[in-house]
């Protein structure tokens, strides 16, 4: 990819991250030195959980390595991650049982709920950062301490570079997740956000109140959950930018990468949506 299209900065003045770039080097061995507790965290239901083992594995591999890292795993059955993925020094994993949620649609509307009450309750006091993933990813180079920030929010690969009239935003202006011609940056990407666990609270507090509120109206947003998390991005600018490296997928409108670093194995077989 030219150094044209990889800007290491965002008009409102946020980090940009490209994992291989002279700024990312640097944040790495500055927050390296410290001592940071992160958690990952990632729903795990029905034919999910096929892909919870792979992607433990690799982010035991790739995921902020040589860090204090929990993995938090909510699921309707414990049973999937027996027997246990062997995990390295510093590194746990909790396993967060929650009621069965059938059907992917259903779990696209409670997740960022039952993300909400999983930081309030526990999360929030074990862990300073906290990410949210997509269970059916695997993560296939290093992503390190460059990704930490208050707010962090990830390019969707198959719209970075393209115009703002190309980004899938909820038009509807019956639904919650209204977003007007003249609004927004970027398109964001559910795969991968996170940030300060007190941030990510706000956000997965605040998209799933949107979200039922447009249940309560009978309303479907076309990205379901990515359409309030891009709703929110526009009224809370990020204050770290990933780059597409950080959530790619095999797709014909992918942006060409330097380094895929975290690949959706299922994006492409339900969609860009």
């Amino acid at each position: 990819m030219p150094a044209a299209q990889m800007p290491l900065e965002t008009s409102w003045g946020a980090p940009l991250v490209w994992g291989d770039s002279r700024k990312s080097a640097k944040r790495r061995a500055k927050l390296g030195e410290l001592e940071i507790r992160t958690g990952l965290a990632a729903l795990v239901v029905g034919t999910y959980a096929k892909f919870a083992r792979r992607f433990l594995s690799s982010a035991e591999i790739y995921f902020l390595p040589d860090q204090t890292v929990t993995y938090y795993i909510l699921t309707d059955n414990p049973r999937t991650l027996e027997p246990p993925v062997k995990l390295g020094p510093g590194r746990k994993l909790t396993v967060i049982h929650i009621a069965e949620l059938p059907g992917w649609s259903r779990l696209a509307y409670r997740r960022m709920s039952l993300l909400a009450d999983a930081i309030r309750d526990l999360i929030g006091s074990e862990v300073e950062y906290v990410f949210c993933a997509d269970v059916d990813q695997e993560f296939v180079a290093p992503v390190g301490t460059e990704i930490l920030g208050d707010l962090v929010a990830t390019l969707h690969p198959e719209l970075y570079g393209m115009p703002r009239k190309a980004f899938p935003y909820q038009v509807e202006e019956s639904s919650a997740a209204h977003v007007e011609e003249e609004e927004g940056d970027y398109y964001y990407t559910s795969e991968l956000y996170g940030g300060a666990v007190s941030e990510v609270y706000r956000l997965v507090r605040a998209c799933s109140l949107l979200i039922l509120q447009d249940q309560a109206n009978g309303v479907v947003a076309r990205g379901l959950e990515e359409s309030y998390l891009n709703r929110y991005l526009i009224d809370h600018r990020p204050t770290c930018v990933l780059s597409p490296e950080y959530s790619w997928w095999d797709s014909d409108m992918a942006t060409n990468v330097p380094v895929p670093r975290l690949v959706s194995l299922g994006r492409q077989t339900r969609g860009s949506g």
